[in-house]
Parts: C-alpha cells; sequence; structure tokens
C-alpha cells in the first residue's frame, strides 16, 4: 500500500476581541476596553481568530524521496477566514494525509476546530482520522516529539531550525508581529513568514524521518533536492538541481 501523503500545516493568528469580549460581558464596549480586561498574556485558543494559514503537501515517490506538489498561504487579504478554513478543512478530506505541525496538537488544531465551529463550517474529514489525538498515528507534532511531551524541554521552531542548519524565521519577524503586519496591511509579507514557518517545519520533519530509519541517506538527500528545486521554480530562479549541464 503507498504510503500516505502528509499536509504540513501552520496557522497564523491574532487576538479575536470580540470573542473575548462575547464572554466577559463586555459587548458593544470599544476594543480598548476590551483588551485591557484580556491583559498581554497569549490568548487561550478560542480567543484567536485566523489571518493565515501555510500548508505543504508532499507525497512520496516510488524512489522513496518526498516530492512537494504543493506550497501556498493565502490570507485575509485574498479570502475570508471562513473560505480559508473550508479550503483547509475540504483539502484533508480530500487528501487524507497525515498531519505534520509544530506544536499543533497544543494550538494550531484546537484553534482550526473552535473557528471552524463558530462559521458553521463542516469538516469530516477532519473527524475522520485521529488527528486531534496527543499520541495518535495522524498528526506529527514535532514539538511534542522532539522533546518527549515534555515541557522543560520543549524548544521553538526558531531555534530547532536554527541549530540544524536551517533559515528559521525571517530577521527581525516573529509571532509577535502578526498583528502589526495585518493592521498595517502587510499581508503578503505576513504570507512569507507562514511560508517559512511551514518550509522549516516541513524540513525538521524530513531530517526527523532519517533519524527514526524511515528515510535512507539517499532518500533524505533526494527530498531536500526535490523542495530545493520545487522553490527555486516557485520563485522563478533556476536551481543546481534543475540546470542543464
Amino acid at each position: 500500500m503507498a504510503e500516505r501523503p502528509i499536509l504540513v500545516f501552520d496557522l497564523e493568528t491574532v487576538p479575536d476581541v470580540h470573542a473575548y469580549g462575547a464572554t466577559a460581558g463586555l459587548e458593544g464596549h470599544p476594543e480598548r476596553t476590551v483588551r485591557e480586561q484580556m491583559g498581554d498574556k497569549f490568548p487561550r485558543q478560542i480567543f484567536h481568530r485566523i489571518v493565515c494559514i501555510g500548508a505543504l503537501e508532499a507525497h512520496r515517490m516510488d524512489d522513496g524521496a518526498w516530492q512537494v506538489r504543493s506550497l501556498a498561504a493565502p490570507h485575509l487579504g485574498e479570502r475570508s477566514e471562513h473560505d480559508m478554513i473550508q479550503d483547509l478543512v475540504d483539502r484533508i478530506s480530500d487528501l487524507d494525509p497525515r498531519l505534520v505541525t509544530f506544536n499543533g496538537v497544543a494550538f494550531d488544531l484546537p484553534v482550526l476546530r473552535y473557528r471552524a465551529m463558530i462559521h458553521a463550517i463542516a469538516a469530516p474529514g477532519l473527524a475522520r482520522r485521529r488527528y486531534f489525538e496527543r499520541f495518535g498515528p495522524d498528526t506529527v507534532d514535532l514539538c511534542d516529539m522532539l522533546s518527549g511531551f515534555e515541557r522543560h524541554a520543549r524548544v521553538t521552531l526558531h531555534q530547532l531550525s536554527r541549530v540544524l542548519g536551517l533559515p528559521g524565521k525571517p530577521e527581525g519577524v516573529d509571532g509577535s508581529d502578526v498583528e502589526t503586519m495585518v493592521r498595517a496591511g502587510r499581508l503578503d509579507e505576513l504570507a512569507r513568514y507562514c511560508t517559512s514557518d511551514v518550509v522549516n517545519t516541513y524540513r525538521i520533519w524530513l531530517r526527523y524521518e532519517l533519524f527514526r530509519g524511515r528515510l535512507g541517506e539517499v532518500e533524505f538527500a533526494a527530498s531536500e533536492g526535490a523542495l530545493a528545486a520545487f522553490l527555486a521554480a516557485r520563485s522563478g530562479i533556476q536551481s543546481p538541481a534543475t540546470a542543464p549541464h
């Protein structure tokens, strides 16, 4: 039987002030008042609104290497939150993939489920598999897996990427800048930031598959080469992997 494809995904979110106000009895109050009540702590998952969804789809080829089929990060400047969620859950339903995330079990998946329910979106594909189970076979949360589910052993995606020699996040940008980018209309920049997270997560997953023996060294190198060629073609730059000899 062919190995199931993978879908690496990442959400970019901003605080949902309206949702918090509804729970705190502050409907109709100025946003400033609600934000003061929310405080400076990172909001709970239900109080996040999705502004960008990055996703990378990859399939395992006959030679054992992984090949990227698609990479996209639609944002609010292109689609509504409802439509972004609908597109993602429809793709999961059609593809029946393993999901690969970094801290997705604790954050991205709960946010996705809450927001789908808020928008009354049917997502039977997400219920078909054990995607929401921390120890299930259908979601690989690299943050959990690599730390052995130990809170004190956790690292950030950027830290791990840099230690492994990967690019990490764009210089001078992190998750705390997302709302600023949205307010300033820098949505294409936000999409590039989200895409970088997805690509780093995919490359860490490839390294993890090599570590646990599910990828041989040749297959790993071919997977990395295929990704480089895909990214080069996507940006219109000819890479060594695709250049004529």
